[in-house]
């Protein structure tokens, strides 16, 4: 089974930047998709950026367009997301997620493994 670990979550300023990443294990299939969500206290989990299997097509939410940038490397099989001018807003847990098929969608539902997610605190 695919297994996914997030690091380098943590406390950061505003307008600061932090840079994500997602190692992946098991067996993986290089049609596969990967995205990032998040999810903050009492809100459910929302899309923040996705990749296809190639790289070649990306996705971003309106909130983080411009300031985030999602990219992949797949002979290390991880998956990275860059976060620049970071806001209090963006202040969540952070997860990655693989797809089987090789899509940038931004559905949950749509993904079939998960991480363990990682804090991202951005202070005022």
């Amino acid at each position: 089974q695919v297994q996914l670990v997030e690091s380098g979550g943590g406390l950061v300023q505003a307008g600061g930047s932090l840079r994500l990443s997602c190692a992946t294990s098991g067996r993986t299939f290089s049609s596969n998709g990967m995205g990032w969500f998040r999810q903050a206290p009492g809100k459910e989990r929302e899309f923040v950026a996705a990749i296809s299997w190639s790289g070649g097509s990306t996705s971003y939410a309106d909130s983080v367009k411009g300031r985030f940038t999602i990219s992949r490397d797949n002979a290390k099989n991880a998956v990275y997301l860059q976060m620049n001018s970071l806001k209090p807003e963006d202040t969540a847990v952070y997860y990655c997620a693989v797809r089987k098929s090789f899509g940038a969608t931004r559905m949950p539902s749509t993904y079939d493994y998960w991480g363990q997610g990682t804090q991202v605190t951005v202070s005022s």
